[in-house]
């Protein structure tokens, strides 16, 4: 029972340890187009969405259940050494890409993490492969639909506020900026933060702290709160890339890409699907720099992120798979 206790609080520290590196990796999400166009200072952008990320948390439970119900058949299939060794992959994976600035998923690293340490341990019996599909299928689907989404709202923006001057233009919609920038915090948290929620809560369950998977309300506080800590520490080199790197954003185009990309994430939400906000937020980017001219988006820095989106799942998945074998070792 002691060494179960001990196994359940790594499972708890090691999710909220990647809830607040998925902060600080994230916080481009939020604001990066509002900080790059100067819309927020920095350091407020930052309290706004640290608050926002952590009432967005408390939203609702549907992607905690989808995270932690769809990935395998049953909870019998993962016991905690499964999830630590899933947790590890997803952390390494998330402080690798932050170091070099490139925008990856928290969502695809948790599930190929999830993914490589079962199939380590129960083999591909105890993986969901249909609840798998679902979740890839949206991680896959939502940057392209940001992509299409992005580029119509500007294309309706441009119709409507085209024939006034840029400089009467800008200044309007930087003060817009702020109402997209904390839509976007919102959406952020209430999609982001249930993953760590429904790890813990499949800790819970197997475990035989729960009966019944239902998420905790101590555990959607523990969550929202290591997120916006970790928002509030801020992810500097992935805003430089997100905010800057993609397409120069004006005001304009950057309330169109928070305003796109908050709709999309929000409703993957409401539909209790996880998407990953860094790929939703650089889609929206590219369809309001297509919106524009096709040759305004700098497409190679793209395809560094997509290859690193590519490559996300099937690396973590390794790293699940090697952390599995040391987390054995360190608790044998």
């Amino acid at each position: 029972m002691p060494e179960l206790q001990l196994l359940i609080f790594t499972v708890i520290g090691l999710a909220l340890l990647f809830d607040f590196i998925n902060g600080f990796h994230d916080t481009a999400n939020a604001i990066a187009t509002s900080v790059s166009t100067r819309a927020l200072h920095p350091s407020h952008a930052i309290i706004m969405a640290a608050f926002l990320n952590f009432l967005g948390a408390m939203y609702s439970t549907g992607v905690a259940k989808t995270i932690g119900a769809d990935i395998v058949k049953s909870a019998q299939h993962v016991d905690e050494h499964v999830i630590i060794a899933a947790l590890i992959g997803a952390v390494v994976w998330n402080l690798i890409t932050w170091w070099f600035a490139v925008p990856s998923s928290s969502s695809h690293a948790l599930v190929g993490g999830v993914i490589g340490a079962v199939l380590v341990s129960v083999g591909s019996d105890g993986l969901n492969f249909y609840g798998i599909g679902k979740i890839v299928l949206s991680l896959i689907a939502s940057p392209i639909i940001a992509i299409v989404t992005g580029c119509l709202v500007m294309t309706v923006l441009f119709r409507i506020f085209g024939r006034f001057s840029p400089s009467a233009i800008n200044g309007k919609f930087k003060k817009m900026q702020i109402l997209s920038a904390a839509m976007m915090a919102f959406s952020h948290g209430s999609n982001d933060a249930q993953k760590s929620m429904g790890i813990i809560t499949l800790a819970l369950l197997s475990g035989g702290y729960i009966d019944v998977f239902e998420v905790p309300t101590y555990v959607k506080v523990l969550a929202a709160t290591a997120m916006a800590c970790g928002t509030a520490v801020g992810g500097w080199r992935i805003i430089k890339t997100i905010g800057g790197k993609i397409f120069k954003l004006e005001p304009i185009s950057g309330f169109a890409a928070d305003l796109n990309s908050s709709m999309v994430i929000f409703s993957a939400t409401l539909l209790h699907l996880p998407v990953s906000t860094t790929h939703v937020v650089s889609g929206s980017i590219m369809g309001v720099g297509t919106a524009k001219r096709v040759n305004a988006v700098r497409w190679g820095v793209a395809q560094q992120m997509v290859t690193a989106w590519v490559l996300t799942i099937p690396c973590t998945a390794v790293m699940g798979a090697v952390a599995y074998q040391f987390v054995l070792w360190i608790f044998k």
